[in-house]
């Protein structure tokens, strides 16, 4: 299975989906790690691909979304952004409403 097929099962197998490099356990970059935090604060359940354990992952990423950076979260299979996205759409209240309206239960932000 190529880099890209893997990628793509692995985007569709779940509700939501990280790539980032280290785990939700133990991020290994303060990116991936602000991505974990909001995702947790919201207590969404999601996937997490940790791209430091696969080259081939790691660059597939990137070509499959064409967007240079990681981490990348994807919701039902589509692309949301990295982290500055994901940080200013929580803060904006924007992706409490977008996993809500794909179906997904999250926490609202006290407010």
């Amino acid at each position: 299975m190529s880099a890209h097929d893997t990628i793509d099962a692995a985007v569709k197998s779940d509700d939501i989906v990280l790539f980032m490099k280290g785990t939700k356990q133990f991020p290994m970059c303060g990116f991936s790690g602000q991505v974990v935090q909001i995702l947790d604060y919201l207590g969404a359940p999601y996937r997490d691909v940790n791209v430091l354990e696969n080259d081939e992952i790691r660059q597939g990423i990137k070509d499959y979304s064409n967007w240079p950076t990681i981490p990348q979260l994807y919701v039902k299979g589509e692309f949301i952004g990295g982290c500055d996205i994901v940080r200013e759409m929580f803060q904006a209240g924007e992706l409490q409403s977008l996993l809500a309206g794909k179906g997904i239960e999250v926490r609202q932000a006290a407010g």
